[in-house]
C-alpha cells in the first residue's frame, strides 16, 4: 500500500475528493471535480440561475484552492455565494436558509495540513446520498466536465452572516431541550481548541451567547495547525493541561472543518470522541419525556455500544448504518431518527443541520450538564464503560475480500453485518464484544476496530483478526 504521505494518493469517494496539495490535488484536479459537480447541479435546475454556497475550512493554502473552485463553479454556470472560512455544517445550514441549490466545502477534515479536498453538499443541506456521490465519482473519472459559454458564466458574492445564523439556529433548537437561560446561569468555564481553523469564530460566538467564561486555544484562524488536527488523546495534551490550569469545567476540541468534537472533563482528563454522541443523545432523549419511547437514534457500525445503553434507558433504539455521514443521514431519514452521529465525535441534529456539527454537540452536552447539575466526569461515570481500540492497517495484499473471509474463519459462529466491510458480534468470557473491518473512504488505509468490556480483550480480538491473514 502507499503511505498516507504518498503525494500521488487521491481519494475520490462518497466522502468527496481529497489529496495532497501540489501532489495529487492540483488546480486541474480541483477544477475538474468542481466542474463536474457544478454541471450535475445545473442539470437538475430548469428555468433559472443555479446558486451554490462555497466555504473553506481555513487550512493554509485554502484561499488559492477557493479561487480555483469559485472559477470552476462559475465556468459551470453557477452563481456562487462565498462564505470564506466557515465550518462544514455552516455551509449546509446556509444552503438551506438561503434556498441555494447546493454547497461546496474545501476541506480535508482531520487530515494533516498538507492535505485539502472538496466536499459536496446537496440542496437539502447535507451530504449527497451514496448513490448521488457515486454518480459524481463516475463523472469525474469519465473525463472533462461540460463548461458553459461566456454568456452563461456565473457571478459571485460574499456573505458575512454565517456565524450569526449558525449560532441562532443552535440556540433556537437548544432552547427546546434545555432552556438556554439554565445554561447561561451556570456560567460554565470552557476551554476550546479550534486548531487555528474554521471553528474559531463559531465556537467563541456560541459559547459567549451561552454565558460561558471561554478560554480559546489555537484561535488565530491562520490555518497553521499547532498539532495533528485529528481530535485524539495524543494530540490534545495541551487542551488537557489548559483545562487544569484555568480550572475549567470542560474542554472542547474541534477538528479543522468543525464537524467533530472531542471532550475533556474538568480534571483535564481526555474523555474522547465516543462520548460526544452518547451525551448528546442523553441530553435530547431526556428532554423528550414519553416521546422518547420508540424513538430512534442512527449510528454507524463502528460506534460504541454505549449509545445503545443510553437509548435503552428511554425506550429508544439504535439504527446501525454503514460508516459515513451520508449513510447515517440516510438512516435517520428512513427511520425518522431524532438524532444521529458517529463515534468520531460527530453529532447530527437535523433540527439545526443534517451534517455533523460541533456547535450542536457543544450545546447539547452543556445542556445535559446544566439540567443534571453534574460535571462531565460524573455524567461519564453513569454510562456503562467499554474499551474500544482502533487500528489503521495497510490495505491487505490479498485484497479486502480475502481479509474479510479470513476474519470469518477466525471468529466462527459470530453474528455478521456486511453493510460496510464486515462487523462481527462476539460472545467472549468477559461479555459481549464486536470487531469491524472496512477500507477507509478518506485515507488510503484499512480500518480495524474492536470493542470489548476491557482493553485487553479488544486488543486480543484485533490481534486475532490481524493474525488471520498472515
Amino acid at each position: 500500500m502507499s503511505s498516507v504521505q504518498d503525494r500521488s494518493v487521491l481519494m475520490v469517494s462518497v466522502s468527496g475528493c481529497r489529496g495532497i496539495v501540489g501532489g495529487s490535488l492540483t488546480p486541474g484536479v480541483v477544477a475538474r471535480y468542481v466542474g463536474h459537480f457544478g454541471a450535475e447541479v445545473r442539470a437538475g435546475v430548469r428555468g433559472r440561475r443555479v446558486h451554490v454556497v462555497l466555504g473553506r475550512d481555513g487550512r493554509r493554502g485554502g484561499g488559492a484552492i477557493a479561487e480555483v473552485a469559485r472559477g470552476a463553479l462559475a465556468m459551470a454556470g453557477c452563481d456562487v455565494t462565498d462564505l470564506g472560512i466557515a465550518m462544514t455544517p455552516t455551509v449546509g445550514l446556509m444552503v438551506r436558509s438561503m434556498g441555494a441549490d447546493a454547497g461546496l466545502v474545501l476541506t480535508a477534515s482531520h487530515n494533516p495540513g498538507e492535505w485539502n479536498g472538496v466536499k459536496p453538499i446537496t440542496r437539502l443541506g447535507g451530504a449527497p446520498t451514496p448513490e448521488e456521490a457515486r454518480a459524481l465519482v463516475e463523472r469525474f473519472r469519465a473525463g472533462e466536465p461540460e463548461w458553459v459559454d461566456a454568456g452563461e458564466i456565473g457571478g459571485w458574492s460574499r456573505e458575512e452572516h454565517g456565524v450569526a445564523r449558525h449560532v441562532e439556529a443552535v440556540l433556537g433548537a437548544l432552547d427546546e431541550v434545555c432552556p438556554v437561560h439554565q445554561i447561561q446561569d451556570r456560567r460554565f468555564r470552557v476551554v476550546v481548541d479550534s486548531v487555528n481553523a474554521s471553528g474559531t469564530a463559531f465556537a467563541g460566538a456560541l459559547l459567549a451567547r451561552l454565558g460561558c467564561d471561554v478560554v480559546q486555544l489555537n484561535a488565530d484562524a491562520s490555518g497553521v495547525f499547532p498539532h495533528n488536527p485529528e481530535p485524539l488523546a495524543e494530540n490534545l495534551t495541551g487542551l488537557c493541561d489548559a483545562v487544569r490550569e484555568h480550572q475549567a469545567e470542560i474542554g472542547f476540541a474541534q477538528d479543522p472543518d468543525g464537524d467533530r468534537l472531542a471532550l475533556v472533563d474538568g480534571g483535564g482528563r481526555f474523555i474522547g470522541e465516543e462520548y460526544t454522541l452518547v451525551l448528546a443523545a442523553w441530553s435530547l432523549l431526556q428532554s423528550l419525556g414519553e416521546r422518547a419511547k420508540g424513538a430512534t437514534v442512527a449510528a454507524n457500525l463502528s460506534t460504541s455500544r454505549m449509545i445503545d445503553d443510553v437509548c435503552a434507558r428511554y425506550g429508544a433504539r439504535v439504527v446501525r448504518t454503514p460508516v459515513g455521514e451520508a449513510h447515517v443521514v440516510a438512516g435517520m431519514r428512513a427511520h425518522g431518527s431524532v438524532l444521529g452521529g458517529e463515534g468520531n465525535g460527530g453529532v447530527i441534529w437535523d433540527q439545526v443541520v443534517p451534517i455533523r456539527d460541533s456547535l450542536s454537540a457543544m450545546g447539547l452536552v452543556l445542556g445535559l450538564s446544566a439540567q443534571m447539575g453534574k460535571g462531565i466526569a460524573e455524567l461519564v461515570e453513569r454510562v456503562p464503560r467499554y474499551a474500544i481500540v482502533k487500528r489503521k492497517l495497510a490495505q491487505p495484499a490479498g485484497g479486502v475480500e480475502r481479509f474479510l473471509d479470513a476474519m470469518r474463519g477466525a471468529f466462527p459462529g459470530a453474528a455478521e453485518d456486511v453493510q460496510d466491510g464486515l462487523r462481527l458480534d462476539l460472545d467472549t468470557p468477559d461479555g459481549a464484544a464486536w470487531v469491524h473491518a472496512r477500507p477507509s473512504n478518506t485515507e488510503p488505509i484499512f480500518r480495524l476496530i474492536a470493542e470489548a468490556p476491557r482493553e485487553a480483550g479488544a486488543n486480543a480480538i484485533l490481534d486475532r483478526a490481524e493474525a488471520s491473514v498472515q
